[in-house]
């Protein structure tokens, strides 16, 4: 049996966290759905920037938007809707056979608004609402300013994807902004059934010390933050709290992995995918990645729901004067301020292809 098999049948969803204008023309997107039992997929503004700038595919879709007088974030969330809605109708299927838990995309609002509570949420109501599909996420991260959009969010039926989580602490945040949320509109007799992730960022803390660990501490970092959070994941599903919500028909919000293709050239490719191997969750991972898993993966069992040995890995951290705490602070807000960096790359690459395009927007125009 293929390894992305056995995953599906433990229960863990993969998602690929790529999506491009190529991938679903020439088919790539349907043989990864067929072949590897991809049943979502995950996006950023880095994952379009680099679809946009790989060659032509966007050229004719940006002047006839051009020709519609779009531009700028406009003209950039057409473009990724037109990306999003077809992938999420590839993955209608899985949708349908998971009664609407799994077969998902994301897109991200705009990073920009990142300290604006209520532009994120006027934001997320109106891309759900333009998308015009059930399986599609929208995207808030999890920082003090995203919290309560999140639960507003929730609270007006928007699906969302929290992003940018690095720690239980933020973990926990974000799901009790998901319960706010559902609880509210429980209490209001609305229908309960708002979904959500809550996306966990892995590799990126063996990322940030390694050049102040020993190697026998090397890539275990990551690993361990993960399987804290999975243990106060478990906890928390087995609370009353959780178990009212869930008993009155919610669609429980899933943990998902992100970040989880290995940095580091001497540890192994599928290292994150082997050790993060849960049920009830999800993992979202770069193509290089889920091929890597599909060739040459083995799965080492499942991540224990008590933790594992997670707390006596990370105090050999603290040992060493890496406060965990603080770190996970500081991944939090240095990934908000890269996701600001894509988004004024992206946007910049989306103006030089409008210059060069222009003339066939023009073109289009005048024979309109």
């Amino acid at each position: 049996m293929k390894p992305t098999r056995q995953l599906h049948d433990l229960g863990q969803s993969l998602w690929l966290d790529n999506i491009t204008r190529g991938m679903l023309d020439d088919g790539t997107l349907a043989q990864f759905i067929n072949d590897y039992d991809v049943t979502g997929l995950t996006s950023n503004p880095s994952i379009f920037d680099k679809a946009i700038s790989g060659g032509h595919d966007y050229d004719d879709a940006i002047a006839s938007l051009l020709s519609e007088d779009e531009q700028g974030e406009e003209l950039f969330f057409s473009l990724a809707l037109q990306d999003l809605t077809r992938a999420a109708d590839l993955f209608k299927p899985a949708f349908h056979h998971s009664d609407g838990v799994d077969g998902f995309v994301s897109l991200e609002v705009s990073p920009l608004l990142a300290d604006d509570t209520h532009a994120t949420i006027d934001s997320a109501a109106s891309l759900h609402a333009k998308a015009r599909r059930d399986n599609l996420f929208i995207k808030i991260p999890g920082t003090p300013a995203g919290i309560p959009a999140i639960e507003e969010s929730i609270y007006r039926g928007v699906p969302i994807n929290v992003t940018l989580l690095f720690s239980r602490e933020q973990y926990l945040a974000a799901a009790e902004a998901w319960m706010r949320g559902i609880e509210r509109r429980i209490a209001e007799g609305k229908s309960p059934n708002v979904d959500s992730v809550a996306s966990v960022f892995i590799s990126r803390w063996d990322v940030a010390v390694a050049d102040k660990v020993p190697a026998e501490l090397k890539d275990r970092l990551g690993i361990a933050i993960g399987q804290r959070t999975y243990k106060a994941c478990c906890e928390l599903r087995d609370s009353a709290r959780w178990k009212k919500i869930v008993a009155a028909g919610v669609h429980p919000q899933r943990l998902l992995w992100a970040s989880t293709g290995t940095k580091d050239p001497k540890a192994s490719d599928t290292l994150y995918v082997e050790a993060l191997a849960a049920p009830d969750t999800i993992n979202t991972i770069p193509d290089k990645t889920l091929l890597a898993f599909a060739d040459h993966g083995k799965l080492h069992g499942t991540m224990p729901k008590d933790g594992g040995d997670c707390e006596e890995v990370i105090a050999r951290f603290n040992a060493i004067g890496i406060d965990d705490a603080a770190l996970a602070g500081r991944l939090q807000r240095e990934g908000a301020d890269a996701f600001v960096k894509s988004w004024n790359d992206l946007l910049g690459r989306i103006a030089q292809k409008s210059s060069k395009v222009a003339p066939k927007a023009a073109d289009r125009g005048a024979r309109a």
